[in-house]
């Protein structure tokens, strides 16, 4: 029973583990930043939280069943995905809808997404989904949840933008790292690439809070040593979600 219920799991969750911590750590920065009168945490939170999470695995799903039908000769390939993708978009409707009622504005934040949601869906069309771009797309709605989050606790959305700006620096700046980590381990540009990023992400922080530039410090020290030192893929892995919760950390102490 155990190794079906694993089955299971491993069929329906999408097996890009950073994209988790990517999709937490806004939406958790967001939920506890909120400040003011009456403003903070809310039951509709969790709702949302399960909306947001099934919605990336529909998405997911969705993704890769049209990224076989178009490759594969055999149209029976892709039904795997079929279910998760269907029985995900369903529970993320039942979560979201009923959040529309008192939280109508949340039509306009999922139209915000969704040019960045179908630009994503091309790139998995296309099998291009290990692109640059594509990664870096993906990263826009997720620290964008900040803002969301942010708003159905009570706060106000320009306290919301400098912790978005700050997500944004840094999932933004994974894409390369993990690159030079993982599939373009050995590649020089993407390494110089990514270690440039992450030099010129330190005064960025700096300029959003000048306390926020000692994680970033961090981050550039990371990606300059941990590339070509035969990291195995869990360390890889194990060492982003430090990063994410560190940044969680210092979002909610600095802001």
């Amino acid at each position: 029973m155990a190794k079906k219920k694993r089955g299971v799991l491993r069929i329906w969750l999408p097996n890009q583990h950073g994209a988790w911590a990517m999709l937490a750590v806004p939406f958790v920065a967001g939920v506890f930043l909120a400040d003011g009168p009456g403003a903070g945490p809310r039951w509709a939170h969790l709702p949302l939280f399960a909306a947001w999470l099934t919605g990336y695995v529909a998405a997911f799903h969705g993704q890769q069943w049209l990224r076989l039908r178009r490759l594969s000769r055999n149209p029976r390939a892709p039904r795997r995905h079929v279910r998760p993708a269907l029985g995900s978009a369903a529970l993320c409707a039942a979560c979201g809808v009923p959040l529309l009622f008192g939280y109508p504005w949340l039509l306009l934040a999922a139209a915000c997404a969704a040019p960045f949601v179908a630009l994503n869906t091309w790139y998995a069309w296309r099998n291009r989904e290990r692109a640059l771009l594509n990664g870096l797309v993906a990263v826009v709605p997720a620290c964008g949840m900040l803002l969301v989050t942010l708003r159905m606790g009570g706060g106000d959305l320009a306290d919301g933008l400098r912790p978005a700006l700050a997500c944004l620096l840094f999932f933004v700046g994974t894409v390369p790292y993990v690159k030079t980590m993982i599939r373009e381990r050995g590649s020089r540009a993407y390494y110089r690439a990514s270690v440039t990023y992450h030099a010129l992400a330190v005064p960025a922080a700096y300029a959003l809070n000048p306390w926020l530039a000692v994680p970033f410090a961090a981050y550039l020290v990371r990606a300059a040593l941990l590339p070509g030192r035969g990291v195995k893929v869990p360390v890889v892995g194990a060492v982003e979600v430090v990063g994410a919760v560190l940044l969680l950390v210092a979002l909610l102490l600095l802001f």
